[in-house]
């Protein structure tokens, strides 16, 4: 298999996508869910190695339907565009510790459907999200919410960034 050619493709296809628009509300957002070029695990982990991003699982799995697990299969071409923006306008190590796999809230913009990325916490993480995005507000759970330019949201929850990515965040 050829993974640059199909990568190229489903970047084309990617960019071609309509997404929630940054200025959306939730009950708007969720009521129009855009639709997402699927990617597998392997492609993304390709992706997410090419930018320097790594991954865990406290399971030390991939496997989709073990909540123990890190996968990322079924993720947004989008999703893994976003967290290469993140890394290279950050400079900051990126550790991805939750993908699609179960175990996650539900909902239209979730980890299953390929929206979400949890992301290790680290002080430079932490400082470029709290710096550069805009503070929105706290979440039903107490995760204080902040919005990139582009739109994505980043929750900080207790040990790590809970990450909804309706776009690729300017890839």
């Amino acid at each position: 298999m050829r993974v640059r050619p199909l990568l190229a493709a489903l970047a084309l296809a990617g960019a071609a996508l309509t997404a929630a628009p940054a200025t959306a509300s939730a009950a708007q957002a969720s009521a129009v869910a855009p639709l997402a070029t699927k990617i597998t695990h392997s492609q993304a982990t390709s992706m997410f190695s090419s930018a320097g991003v790594t991954w865990s699982s406290s399971g030390g799995c991939s496997n989709r339907n073990v909540p123990t697990c890190t996968s990322f299969d079924q993720l947004n071409l989008a999703t893994a565009q976003g967290a290469q923006t993140l890394r290279r306008a950050s400079g900051c190590a990126l550790n991805i510790t939750g993908g699609t796999e179960t175990g996650h809230a539900s909902g239209t913009y979730s980890h299953w459907n390929g929206y979400k990325l949890d992301f290790a916490l680290n002080s430079c993480v932490n400082s470029y999200v709290t710096n550069n995005f805009a503070f929105i507000g706290y979440r039903g759970d107490g995760a204080a919410q902040y919005q990139s330019g582009s739109g994505n949201i980043y929750a900080r929850e207790g040990n790590h960034w809970d990450v909804t990515y309706y776009n690729c965040g300017g890839c």
